[in-house]
């Protein structure tokens, strides 16, 4: 089996579980991404929803990437990793006036604006805060991602974005406002996006509104087509590294920018994937009737993914060269769904060996909890462990 390049002797010796960080891959990642996009003119936001570790983020922030967040706490978050605040974007269905006030007072780039209740919200916290709200508007393009329904975002059916039908109304508020200031459109379809015809439709659609606006006398600096682009679960040793050439190359292709405007991205789980996995052992090898289980003290306080939604993720035995047995392989929480992955063949297994689960730097470690009172797993990394 294709094995990732861990350090055995190191991970023995250490508590189980624990994320490790291959910061090699996450730069070399970075340099990719940079290298795409500089020459095109592009901005790139990185999704703290992703993974908001203080050295992966500082990686990140290091290298003059912006910083997407949907919370009050990640803005504060990214400020405290160093990402300025003139490239923080603010999104999320649910900001409070707590958080829309951090925003305000760090005198963030825009606030991805949702709804039209939110953009009264923020006008009238700006008026009272003698500040300028830069805004864009999140418009729901009705566009299907073609992906897991709990991530996707961009129907009419979804809880994100305003409708067009709201478009009317956004432009008559603007003109009202004195302390709006409409910079850009912004979308967002969904995640994990591996079928870049996707993408293709966004384009269309963000063209078709983006010339309704033209129509109406509004023009706009930004356009933010979000992120979302997805990573190769199955074969991570193959393809460490997203399509990031083919990703950027179809909107230079098929999304024509005005002069002065500036195409933005968000994204997250393609930068940050791939570099991260979740460490394990196997507590118990336990024979059931029909099912042989391989019991880890990682569960789905460690990863929640496939307990969520089923997502797959690559599991290795680093410590067994056996010949491959099929296991159902779950973690210790008491919840019948904490269940990695049923049916897989995983080399030769014993108690105390020690397991990978790939492809775990996004929503690995953000989504962690303290269910049934476990400890909150620590954080190593290829450069210091």
């Amino acid at each position: 089996m294709n094995k990732g390049n861990f350090p055995l002797g190191k991970f023995q010796t250490l508590d189980t579980p624990f994320y490790f960080y291959d910061i090699e891959l996450l730069r070399e990642t970075l340099r990719t991404v940079i290298q795409e996009t500089s020459a095109r003119g592009y901005e790139v936001h990185y999704a703290l929803k992703a993974n908001a570790n203080p050295r992966v983020l500082k990686e990140i922030s290091s290298l003059g990437f912006g910083a997407d967040c949907v919370s009050g706490n990640e803005i504060l978050c990214a400020l405290d990793n160093g990402f300025p605040s003139s490239k923080i974007v603010f999104a999320g269905v649910g900001k409070t006036d707590k958080e829309i006030q951090v925003g305000l007072d760090n005198d963030i780039f825009c606030f991805n604006v949702e709804s039209l209740p939110e953009m009264e919200a923020i006008d009238e916290l700006a008026a009272k805060s003698g500040k300028i709200a830069q805004i864009a508007i999140r418009i729901n393009p009705n566009v299907d991602a073609n992906t897991h329904k709990y991530i996707t975002t961009g129907l009419e059916e979804n809880k994100f974005g305003l409708n067009e039908s709201d478009l009317p109304e956004v432009i008559s508020l603007i003109q009202k406002s004195k302390t709006l200031r409409l910079i850009g459109m912004h979308f967002h379809i969904g995640s994990q996006i591996t079928d870049l015809t996707s993408y293709k439709n966004l384009c269309i659609k963000v063209r078709e509104i983006k010339k309704w606006f033209i129509d109406k006398g509004v023009s706009f600096e930004v356009i933010n087509v979000g992120g979302g682009l997805g990573i190769d679960y199955d074969y991570p040793n193959d393809h460490s590294i997203a399509n990031f050439e083919e990703y950027f190359q179809l909107f230079e292709n098929n999304l024509e920018l005005d002069e002065g405007q500036t195409l933005h991205f968000e994204l997250g789980r393609s930068i940050v994937g791939q570099c991260g996995t979740l460490v394990s052992r196997i507590v118990y090898i336990k024979e059931g009737r029909t099912k042989k289980f391989m019991i880890l003290d990682a569960g789905m306080t460690e990863l929640l993914r496939p307990a969520l939604y089923g997502a797959f993720h690559k599991i290795e035995n680093i410590t067994s060269n056996g010949k491959p047995c099929k296991y159902d392989v779950v973690g210790p929480i008491c919840e019948s769904s904490d269940t990695f992955g049923e049916d897989i063949f995983i080399n030769e297994s014993k108690r105390g060996d020690v397991i990978a689960i790939r492809s775990a730097g996004a929503y690995g470690e953000a989504m962690s909890s303290k269910y049934n009172c476990r400890n909150l797993p620590e954080s190593f990394f290829s450069d210091t462990i």
